[in-house]
């Protein structure tokens, strides 16, 4: 096996940078009045990006130093706490509901959301397995239904929360290191009409997710309930144009978008810095997602190669879910835009991940 490079791949560490600077600038920008008005700080907002950045940098430094060869040995112990942090969650008196969603541990305004670190346990458990294993995949029985069973009892444990989008992003990125690994097409395609018939049940069993799912299709049909999200985000990109209204300038921050510094935050680089502005962190993104994915190729060792998958999907399918849904694409579903949403415990855990991305580039061949 190759001796690892002095240094990172530089085209992963450097948008990462770029984005988390951006990010901590429009953090902010979209909260400072939100945050003068209920906390009498407007600086409130930016302390904790700063602090979660800051811890989060330190996870990345350290994973990016760690071989990550030796994440296999705890890789089933990470998969059965998250599925502990997942049931803990649910109870009354342990779990805090925020925004309708009993997601979260911890005391005040600090804690973790278990569905986060859910993404990357069962992401590094798929790597593990699969990689010791690699021609069981290929069987529907004894490779690809076990792994699909864990998946389906994780996301539905977030979905009691519930947490659809998080659970969209956990689905994706794990049927990409399955799909990565050598699951075969027709049962995929299989399962994934299962999973669709399943998603339309748990949609119409909802009455929200139907009303979002109407918002959607034609949000004016309840521009005050279902559909004020999506026409107010829409009101915020429109303005902004090819340059946008100057940065500090948006007029949607102002009580009018709901989320403006998390769910919505893109829409508030749109309108403050353009079409140029958000392209740019567009374009950013793209390049994070191109280059971990050319680390996946030139990993030395499958374990390796999946877990960058992983890594990835998880990245790639937050940013298409949550741009998809602030330019009004996709149905409103509660999910931030990785590295720029003020965050915790997502903020942490995904520059985390991205250090096990950087460690693995430095193997890569």
């Amino acid at each position: 096996m190759p001796n690892p490079r002095p240094a990172p791949d530089f085209w992963i560490l450097f948008p990462t940078l770029m984005i988390l600077a951006i990010g901590i600038v429009m953090v902010y920008s979209a909260s400072a009045v939100l945050a003068l008005h209920d906390f009498g700080d407007s600086f409130y907002y930016l302390k904790r990006q700063l602090f979660f950045a800051i811890l989060g940098l330190a996870g990345m430094a350290f994973m990016m130093r760690l071989d990550y060869r030796q994440l296999k040995s705890v890789a089933n112990a990470a998969l059965i706490a998250g599925f502990v942090l997942l049931v803990l969650v649910l109870i009354p008196g342990i779990g805090v509901v925020r925004g309708g969603a009993r997601s979260w541990l911890g005391i005040a305004s600090f804690g973790i959301q278990p569905s986060e670190f859910m993404k990357l346990a069962m992401v590094l458990f798929a790597a593990k397995t699969l990689a010791e294993n690699p021609s069981r995949i290929v069987s529907l029985r004894r490779g690809l239904l076990p792994m699909l069973a864990l998946l389906g009892a994780a996301f539905g444990l977030i979905m009691l929360q519930p947490d659809l989008g998080t659970g969209a992003v956990l689905v994706g990125a794990t049927m990409m290191v399955l799909f990565a690994a050598g699951a075969r097409i027709r049962h995929l395609a299989g399962l994934g009409v299962l999973g669709l018939a399943g998603l339309a049940a748990l949609i119409a069993a909802a009455p929200y997710r139907l009303r979002r799912i109407t918002a959607f299709l034609d949000p004016w049909s309840d521009p005050l309930g279902a559909g004020y999200q999506a026409i107010q985000s829409l009101y915020a990109i429109g303005p902004g144009g090819l340059v946008g209204l100057g940065l500090g300038m948006s007029r949607q921050k102002y009580n009018y978008l709901p989320e403006p510094q998390t769910d919505f935050i893109f829409s508030i680089i749109a309108e403050e810095l353009g079409f140029i502005g958000a392209s740019a962190v567009v374009l950013l993104f793209f390049l994070l997602v191109w280059r971990g994915m050319r680390t996946a190729i030139a990993a030395p060792d499958l374990f390796g190669s999946l877990l960058a998958v992983g890594i990835v999907g998880m990245i790639a399918v937050q940013v298409v879910i949550n741009i998809g849904v602030v330019t009004g694409l996709l149905p409103v579903t509660g999910i931030t835009l990785p590295l720029v949403s003020a965050g915790g415990s997502s903020l942490t855990l995904i520059l985390a991940s991205i250090g096990i991305l950087l460690n693995i580039s430095r193997h890569a061949r």
